[in-house]
């Protein structure tokens, strides 16, 4: 018999470690090749483990909502026959033994004045302890720091952000007493709430309801929040879409919505604006070379997520209508994986999906933007003519534009979100798809 490791495997370039949720197979379990083993989250989506060999599940290495690294053994699977195998490919059993170098580096040069970690009040992985220790972090410096990872823990993100924003660096071997940073109160335990009626239900939020209500303050008290309003008439699109969805569907497979439409105008009116199309780093702008569009979708349980449609600039509207059902069903399906989340450098939301005819949609950080896509109504409109205006009745929807005032003027954000409207209203009803 030989006993195959089964590691975290690689997720993405920027994700490094995800937690466990729940173990899918128990010990003692057979499983068979690409049976999904148990399931881990990221700060993004969660997602599954798959072995890639049957066996018999013969260790667990980790529990329920333990964080684990890419790259390290999760459990033990006993196989038939050969010698110790494993899940990582060459790609990640490189990473590793980087991380390994640097974190053996990192001890080394901390040798001469080490730092105990043991008496933080917060968990901290063993590569945020390893950074701390290289950039002279103290204990009481990260019990000041306010974590975003789960239930406050502090990310490899957090500390690097912290050292670079931080205007001095004690040094290592300075004692805990001398730092003048301000030392953060012990967390409290907190209690659960009581119901004072005794006829109330108490329910504690999911993990990603925590993460959703985490990123949405933080985007608040980040960005400057300003909104525009413009009026569209989207008759033309109304009707081509009536005239060919039925024609699309049998030839593509595909559902032809709106959301494909009004991504192309997007995309068409970040390339003339490109000063919507970027992210703030501190003090420092950066222009994205990429236009990347985010989408609102729903997870199975009801929670929202924003898949990214990369490069969607370069897609047609054969294109753009594959890559918007494609994220739009792995998402309600919660078959997304983290690259799906990643890299996005605008975002639009569809609320008009519930009936609201426009809202007022909160920056997906670190990006300067959002639009959302009002209910689509039939109304009473002025028509001009060369014989004189009339009273038609118009399909028309509202467009919410939030953007960041930090970067982007009133002049900006209203242009962009004009320029949307127009190429919506310029929609050719006579277009080939």
């Amino acid at each position: 018999m030989a006993r195959f490791e089964l590691k975290l495997p690689k997720m993405g370039e920027s994700v490094a470690e995800a937690t466990i949720t729940n173990w899918l197979k128990e010990v003692g379990d057979k499983i068979e090749a690409d049976e999904a083993v148990l399931e881990i989250a990221t700060d993004k989506v969660d997602s599954e483990v798959p072995s890639e060999v049957s066996g018999i599940l013969i260790e667990q290495l980790f529990g329920k909502d333990d964080l684990v690294q890419v790259g390290q053994t999760i459990a033990i699977i006993e196989t038939e026959g050969g010698e110790l195998v494993s899940i990582v490919k060459e790609a990640v059993a490189a990473e590793v033994v980087a991380e390994v170098t640097k974190t053996v580096d990192a001890a080394k040069e901390s040798v001469a004045a080490p730092v105990d970690f043991s008496d933080s009040e917060k968990f901290l992985s063993p590569l945020v302890k390893n950074i701390a220790k290289e950039e002279g972090v103290s204990v009481a410096e990260l019990a000041a720091i306010s974590g975003t990872g789960k239930e406050g823990r502090v990310t490899k993100n957090d500390i690097l952000e912290y050292v670079k924003n931080r205007t001095s660096q004690p040094a290592v071997s300075a004692p805990v007493a001398a730092v003048q940073k301000p030392v953060a109160a012990p967390v409290a335990q907190k209690a659960a709430p009581v119901s004072v009626s005794g006829g109330d239900e108490i329910i504690e939020m999911d993990r990603m309801r925590k993460l959703i209500a985490g990123y949405m303050v933080a985007s608040v008290q980040t960005s400057a929040h300003v909104q525009s309003f413009i009026e569209v008439d989207v008759t033309n699109i109304v009707k081509w879409r009536e005239k060919n969805k039925n024609a699309f569907e049998k030839r593509e497979g595909e559902k032809l919505t709106y959301t494909p439409i009004f991504m192309e105008a997007v995309a068409k009116a970040l390339k003339d604006f490109p000063g919507m199309n970027i992210s703030v780093d501190g003090d420092y702008i950066i222009k994205k070379k990429n236009i990347n569009l985010g989408m609102a979708a729903s997870l199975p349980n009801g929670n929202l997520i924003v898949p990214v449609i990369k490069n969607a600039d370069q897609l047609n509207l054969v294109g753009m209508a594959k890559a918007v059902n494609d994220l739009g069903g792995r998402a309600k399906a919660g078959k997304l994986k983290p690259d799906d989340t990643q890299g996005g450098t605008y975002t639009v939301t569809n609320v008009g999906t519930f009936g609201s005819v426009f809202g007022t949609p909160i920056i997906n950080q670190p990006q300067v933007g959002i639009l959302a896509l009002g209910a689509i109504r039939k109304m009473p409109a002025v028509i001009e003519t060369p014989e004189g205006d009339f009273i038609g009745i118009r399909q028309k929807m509202f467009l919410s534009h939030s953007y960041d005032h930090r970067v982007v003027d009133g002049a900006l954000g209203g242009s962009f979100v004009k320029r949307v409207a127009e190429y919506l209203e310029a929609f050719d009803v006579n277009r080939d798809v």
